[in-house]
C-alpha cells in the first residue's frame, strides 16, 4: 500500500515502506536531492546530497538482506516529524544489528529534505547507570 505523502507523517510511512520492502529507488524517491543530513552526537558523519544517500542504504540493502525498519512512534510539529525507529536484521557475518534511536526530518512537498540522525547500536552488555553517571561524572 502507498503511502500518503501529501502529509510529513505519509512521507515517513513511505520511507519505511520502502526501507522494508529493500526499494532503493523507492527509498530514493523519498529524499529531496539536495538532502542534508547530520549526526549530532557524529559531527563527522554529516553528509549533503542524495548520491550518499544512495551509496548508504545501498551498502544496507546488500550487506543486511534481512534489513527491517520498526517505526515505533512519531510526533509532528509542521513540517518536522520526530520518529523513533528499531532497525534489525543479520549482517553479511552473521553478526546481529540492532540499532535504536530518534530521527528528525524536516518535510516540504513529501519529500525528506533534511535530517538529524540520533541511531546507535544497542548494547547489550555496557555499563550500568551507575557505572556511566560516575563516568559522566568523573569524565
Amino acid at each position: 500500500m502507498t503511502a500518503d505523502t501529501s502529509t510529513p507523517e505519509g512521507a515517513i510511512e513511505r520511507l519505511r515502506n520502502a526501507m522494508n520492502e529493500h526499494d532503493l529507488k523507492e527509498f530514493l524517491a523519498c529524499i529531496d536531492p539536495a538532502y542534508r543530513s547530520a549526526q549530532p552526537v557524529h559531527p563527522n558523519r554529516g553528509f549533503d546530497g542524495q548520491d550518499q544517500v544512495e551509496k548508504n542504504w545501498t551498502a544496507i540493502f546488500q550487506g543486511i538482506p534481512d534489513f527491517h525498519a520498526e517505526l515505533l512512534r512519531g510526533a509532528t510539529d509542521g513540517n518536522t516529524v520526530w520518529s523513533e525507529w528499531h532497525w534489525t536484521g543479520t549482517r553479511s557475518g552473521d553478526s546481529p544489528l540492532s540499532i535504536r534511536g530518534v530521527t528528525i526530518f524536516e518535510i516540504e512537498e513529501g519529500l525528506i529534505v533534511s535530517g538529524r540522525l540520533y541511531m546507535e547500536q544497542v548494547e547489550q552488555d555496557g555499563e550500568d547507570i551507575v557505572e556511566t553517571v560516575r563516568h559522566m561524572a568523573d569524565g
